[in-house]
């Protein structure tokens, strides 16, 4: 039963799973010999469905690829850099996928995500091929399901390692059964054109990320601006940092403003959960000692969790965590705001002294 749970967590779109045991078995001891350890299957692209790609990218005009979900490695996203370097298409990622491709490469078009730049999500829209790479693309990076297949035009291949996926949500010309890894190999394979139709194409998406990105200081004078916080951290933290946050609307400076470089340098919950950040940072230290860890946190995130700090010292851990301090569950408040203007209700928090806190700690 172990063994089989390993697997099925491994496979496809790698996700825990639950062992449900009898009673009375808790309490009976057995010896057993530990089964071999399984490796998770890697579906690939057939021959064939390579070949159908390469037609379509051919044909396309305006091409784009969406990348996302999980199967990734350093090397498969070394791989697809180099490849869309030489084919020129621009790349966007999804919702906290960002650290999956280097945004200081040159077809780095932006990431399809909360407060996505509007020319990126044109761009998207306007595409007549859409390449989607491990990713579902559902509500939040589809930007509410509004984002692909809304052109008739539109051509859309979309890669996934679980069966389930495809088809469920996206009809796609081009289905195709294979994980990151084994796509992207086969994909390489594949020589770029020598007139492509698409010139500059990538040249101009990167060009409005970099507008999009763009910090402008408003004032010195102002008690706290984030926007120099994360101009401060650009100019000063390692560029293979790892950074790390929770849920909530401080995470959208990070967000927009963040440039990351490397897979593995982005620890966010896509899934809205409060005071992921920390316990991230934790992680992310004791697994590489050796790079520098941030974590930024709500007040409200930071108060769910903030007696890890007990944990980072015990374990001789070198973390900096920015605390955003706004005496609310602003998210919340926004949301309020926004459906039931003047009706605010439990969302201003009275918060404790954070840097007593972590004195306190040690």
């Amino acid at each position: 039963i172990i063994a089989r749970a390993y697997a099925i967590a491994m496979a496809g779109r790698p996700g825990p799973v639950v062992i449900s045991l009898p009673e009375d078995t808790l309490a009976q001891y057995e010896d057993v010999e530990p089964f071999p350890f399984q490796e998770a299957p890697e579906p690939g692209p057939s021959d064939d469905e390579i070949t159908k790609v390469q037609a379509l990218l051919l044909q396309a005009q305006k091409p784009i690829l969406l990348i996302g979900g999980s199967r990734w490695n350093s090397e498969t996203v070394n791989a697809l850099e180099e490849w869309a370097k030489a084919w020129q298409i621009p790349v966007a990622t999804t919702f906290r996928r960002q650290n999956l491709f280097n945004h200081d490469h040159e077809c780095y078009a932006g990431d399809a995500g909360i407060m996505i730049n509007p020319r990126l999500r044109a761009r998207i829209k306007e595409s007549d091929l859409v390449l989607m790479i491990g990713t579902r693309l559902s509500e939040v990076a589809s930007q509410d399901y509004s984002l692909v297949q809304m052109n008739p035009k539109q051509k859309l291949i979309h890669v996934y390692p679980g069966a389930e996926e495809l088809g469920r949500v996206y009809i796609a010309d081009l289905p195709i059964l294979a994980t990151p890894t084994t796509f992207i190999q086969s994909l390489a394979k594949l020589a770029p054109p020598s007139e492509k139709k698409w010139k500059k194409l990538a040249h101009n998406a990167h060009a409005d990320y970099r507008y999009w990105t763009l910090i402008e200081i408003e004032s010195a004078d102002d008690d706290l601006n984030m926007n120099f916080v994360i101009q401060h951290m650009r100019e000063g933290v390692a560029r293979d940092a790892i950074v790390c946050h929770g849920a909530g609307n401080y995470g959208m400076w990070v967000q927009r403003f963040w440039n990351y470089r490397n897979f593995g340098s982005q620890l966010a919950p896509i899934s809205g959960s409060m005071g992921y950040g920390l316990p991230a940072a934790i992680a992310a230290k004791l697994t590489c000692p050796e790079k520098e860890v941030y974590c930024f946190a709500g007040d409200g995130c930071f108060q769910m969790v903030h007696q890890e700090l007990a944990t980072a010292i015990q374990e001789k851990l070198h973390i900096v965590v920015l605390v955003v301090d706004n005496g609310q569950y602003g998210t919340i408040r926004m949301h309020q705001e926004m459906r039931y203007p003047g009706r605010r209700s439990a969302t201003a928090i009275t918060n404790p002294d954070f840097a007593a806190i972590a004195k306190a700690s040690g």
